[in-house]
């Protein structure tokens, strides 16, 4: 994994073409690039960022922020509602409570 402002690239070797490839994976926008050693990959990972970032901006649109904080993820109403009961028993709200559960199971 490579990271440039933010953006993380991952890196894949083809065998047969003979060339590093790779895409930025935490963004919803399709960011690739390409090369054929290390350095070549890292420059261009670099480029691609900033070739989108130029995109967005010359058609004034705000580029896909990798770290706007968000997180979304389908759980049954079963679990959602437990998880609720949980925060309310420890005096926090949902948001406050996953947040304390997510920073824990990081740092173990």
């Amino acid at each position: 994994m490579i990271e440039y402002k933010g953006y993380i690239g991952r890196v894949e070797f083809d065998d047969e073409a003979g060339i590093f490839h790779g895409e930025v994976i935490n963004t919803r926008d399709v960011i690739t690039f390409e090369g054929t050693c290390v350095e070549e990959i890292q420059r261009e990972f670099r480029a691609s960022v900033e070739e989108y970032l130029g995109f967005c901006a010359e058609q004034g649109k705000a580029p896909d922020n990798p770290n706007a904080g968000h997180l979304v993820i389908d759980i049954t109403p079963d679990l959602q509602r437990a998880m609720i009961q949980a925060a309310k028993r420890e005096h926090k709200n949902l948001d406050a409570w996953i947040l304390d559960r997510l920073a824990s199971g990081i740092a173990a």
